[in-house]
């Protein structure tokens, strides 16, 4: 029976912490405030752009309070609490499935929100999290249990890598969520990848999804096809989505306004941008999905460029930190934290740009909501724990089990 030894030594210090990691997320936070009232002061609506902007500091609050919980969390512990928080997933997204709000399911097609008074709550989003630590556990002891990779053992890795994320993406596509479900194999891609797994079976692999992904846009792109996706379950908003991507400006009275007034948005940024809060291109609903765009009009390309640079140095603040901690659990952890930021920034700011239809995936750290904002902080935790614990509790390679 294996066991996973464990032993105390030096306490972790402040000076653990990654400062770099938190400079940046400070900056994302000040980016993301000042878009938000931006967006909701010319988004034509009657919302309070102060009373949005007070609700997200709460949540960056409750992020933060989250980041220094989780960090108190050795690998050791994090390796004991997966089961559980695999288990909580099941809980979270059969609740949400039966006490979906039905105004927010009418209106986005999706159930995928519960509403607790002035509070909606999207559960989909803590399970990211929850899987990320369940798959590295799954993937760490297989490799444990066979350290030399044959087709035999690594297709046994796959079942099992299958076996945890089937029946969590079965409940997702029940709630309609494609965009979460797309962040979901975008996660166990990535683990996945750096798992050891042989290239005689993963070349394969992404060559059928190459095809498959051919086949999904032909489809999507064709009388016939439609149909056909009609018939397996795809709803007329995602058919939308789509043409409002292909074509923006053949209809912009309906679906196809938002991505039109987000192009014209960042497109009239141009270089250096409008100035300080002086958008004047309406887009709406801009708070969420379309929030780049503040930054396209306010700050033109270089506003835009200096995002997408925080998200690259956050990145790598993440990757240096699991080379760091040389902890083969930790590494499929931040390669799951990694994969789901990386996937979120890629989705959403190509859909704002007009090279992806739109999905529905929040900018991070950025867009308005609590539960994608606490639920990526939720991963930041786990990769600043790595250094934070890293004297903490170790895993010996004289003892039975070595990650």
């Amino acid at each position: 029976m294996q066991r996973i030894a464990s032993h105390k030594t030096d306490r972790p210090s402040a000076s653990e912490l990654d400062w770099g990691m938190i400079l940046i997320l400070i900056l994302l936070m000040l980016i993301g405030l000042y878009s938000l009232y931006f967006a909701i002061l010319n988004g034509g609506k009657d919302a309070s752009p102060i009373k949005a902007v007070i609700m997200q500091i709460v949540y960056w609050i409750a992020g933060g309070v989250m980041i220094a919980f989780i960090m108190h969390f050795d690998a050791f512990q994090l390796w004991r609490l997966a089961p559980f928080l695999y288990a909580m997933s099941f809980v979270l997204l059969i609740a949400v499935l039966i006490f979906y709000n039905r105004a927010l399911y009418a209106n986005a097609g999706a159930k995928s929100w519960i509403v607790l008074g002035p509070v909606s709550i999207q559960p989909a989003e803590f399970v990211k999290p929850f899987y990320i630590v369940m798959l590295a556990k799954i993937v760490a002891t297989h490799n444990r249990l066979y350290p030399t990779h044959r087709v035999d053992s690594d297709w046994l890795l796959l079942a099992k890598i299958a076996g945890c994320f089937l029946p969590l993406a079965f409940l997702i596509a029940l709630q309609n969520d494609l965009g979460t479900l797309l962040v979901f194999m975008a996660i166990t891609a990535g683990i996945v990848v750096v798992s050891g797994i042989t290239w005689r079976i993963l070349g394969p692999i992404f060559a059928g999804v190459g095809v498959l992904g051919g086949g999904m846009i032909f489809l999507v792109a064709s009388t016939i096809g439609r149909t056909i996706l009609g018939a397996l379950g795809f709803q007329s908003y995602q058919f939308a989505r789509i043409d409002a991507w292909l074509h923006p400006g053949q209809d912009t009275s309906n679906t196809g306004y938002q991505t039109y007034q987000n192009l014209k948005a960042i497109g009239s940024g141009q270089l250096f941008g409008s100035g300080f809060g002086n958008m004047k291109v309406f887009v709406p609903v801009r708070e969420s999905d379309m929030i780049f765009s503040v930054m396209g009009e306010s700050f033109g390309f270089i506003g835009g460029a200096f995002l997408i640079a925080l998200y690259f140095f956050l990145i790598y603040r993440m990757i240096k930190a699991t080379f760091k901690a040389k902890n083969a659990f930790y590494a499929y952890i931040a390669t799951g934290v990694i994969m789901m930021v990386l996937f979120h920034v890629f989705e959403n700011i190509g859909m704002n740009i007009g090279l992806l239809p739109l999905t529905g995936i929040p900018l991070p750290f950025i867009s308005q909501g609590g539960s994608s904002l606490v639920s990526n902080m939720i991963g930041v935790g786990l990769i600043m724990s790595m250094s934070y614990q890293q004297q903490s509790r170790t895993f010996n390679d004289s003892n039975e089990f070595n990650l």
